[in-house]
């Protein structure tokens, strides 16, 4: 296993090299793109040598995608996104970031669910009304990742910026426990109790938050006793993400929501109460240095998971149907979220627009789907999982620019904002 790590360490790094100094796209997208076209290829290698291509194909089986994702990778991705995160902007913005990343979440599982039921039924693919929901649960969450640069680059006002990282940072954690709840109702036979996904959401949800909170109170403390050893901060950090997202499985709560909050409160302090500019610094630079390589190391896992889809006319033709229904149900979900918030905090039709096409879908999808037990659904999921995820981040991460340049000119003030933070 530690040959396969090391061999997928350095082929991240390779694509990552080939798209700064050639393709110079965003490099989580152009990472994707090149372990795709490597697929594509390793696909054609199938033609000629197939003994070779059984090889790579043993290779890329050997990683547990879910596991690696949700017991290593999510933990440091979740902390170094949110430790860099306006507090202040994001209170400013709580009530969107907050009902977008719940009732959101919900709205979007459902509406998704439904429609993707009477997709099925009309393709003759027949998948159960639970697993419907279930698809609607694991393609809900958004990835902030490879839309920020983005963002900021098309002057993105500064307040829909923090509505898209906030909401994106929050209902990771929120589908997950979704998720769960519904694949653990669809393993009992499809019987929906709602009162025992409430408990189960409750439970896994606030207990997230709640020990976010404690170990963030923690990480504060120790980080006021810190001032000339900055290795030893850093040092923390890592211990209190690994040690806290490990004691999050155990108590059976959200660690993803944990690490939000333990990420937004340490980045809070280091920023604006943190006394030593050399702990700021290590900080910043390691945990940056560490959330672009692990990124790297995802997306191309993301691209090279193709070559173990099972390929159907039915399914593709499911995934493309699919990719429409998606973004109608975010569209939707998050206009019906519109109508829980004040007036002065609702995004207007231009930005609803910006905040469907820009909600991307990532690793946790994938991850999400991979992790559905075997059954007569499981592969036509995964199949529709990876039509919506490729189609998000190429296409909508490469135009969402494009899109906020025409819907929302920046302003003045935006411009001259996005100067500074330059």
């Amino acid at each position: 296993m530690f040959e396969v790590f090391v061999a997928f360490i350095a082929l991240s790094s390779l694509f990552s090299f080939f798209n700064a100094r050639w393709l110079r796209l965003p490099d989580t997208i152009g990472v994707m793109l090149l372990a795709l076209l490597a697929s594509a290829g390793i696909g054609l290698l199938g033609l000629v040598d197939e003994v070779r291509f059984r090889q790579i194909c043993s290779l890329v089986d050997q990683v547990d995608f879910r596991t690696l994702l949700f017991d290593f990778l999510l933990s440091f991705l979740l902390f170094a996104g949110s430790i860099h995160v306006d507090v202040h902007r994001l209170i400013q913005q709580r009530g969107p970031v907050l009902i977008y990343a719940s009732l959101g979440v919900l709205f979007s599982t459902f509406l998704i669910g439904a429609l993707f039921y009477g997709l099925s039924t009309l393709l003759g693919l027949e998948i159960d009304l639970i697993y419907c929901l279930v698809f609607g649960a694991l393609i809900s969450p958004t990835d902030p990742i490879a839309v920020l640069a983005l963002l900021q680059k098309a002057g993105a006002p500064k307040n829909l910026e923090i509505k898209i990282v906030g909401e994106s940072l929050f209902n990771d954690g929120v589908g997950i426990v979704v998720f769960l709840s519904l694949s653990g109702i669809a393993s009992m036979g499809g019987e929906i109790e709602l009162s025992h996904i409430a408990l189960e959401f409750v439970h896994e949800a606030f207990g997230g938050l709640l020990l976010g909170g404690l170990l963030g109170w923690i990480g504060i403390r120790l980080f006021k006793q810190i001032h000339s050893a900055p290795v030893i901060g850093v040092h923390f950090s890592i211990a209190l993400v690994m040690g806290g997202y490990y004691l999050a499985s155990e108590l059976l709560v959200s660690g993803a929501l944990a690490m939000v909050v333990l990420g937004l409160m340490l980045g809070n302090h280091l920023h604006t109460a943190c006394k030593s500019p050399e702990v700021i610094s290590h900080m910043n630079v390691f945990w940056k240095i560490l959330d672009d390589i692990l990124n790297a190391l995802l997306f191309v896992l993301i691209g090279l998971e193709v070559i173990q889809l099972e390929f159907q006319t039915l399914n593709l033709i499911a995934g493309l149907a699919s990719i429409v229904l998606v973004l109608f149900g975010r569209y939707l979900s998050m206009w019906m979220s519109n109508i829980f918030l004040r007036s002065d905090h609702r995004s207007q039709k231009e930005e609803l627009s910006i905040l469907t096409w820009a909600g991307l879908r990532g690793g946790i999808s994938i991850a999400l789907a991979l992790s559905l037990p075997e059954g007569p659904f499981r592969e036509s999921l995964l199949f529709i999982t990876y039509c919506v995820v490729v189609f998000s981040i190429l296409v909508q991460g490469l135009s969402v620019g494009a899109l906020v340049k025409k819907l929302l000119p920046p302003t003045n003030t935006d411009q001259n904002q996005n100067t500074l933070n330059s």
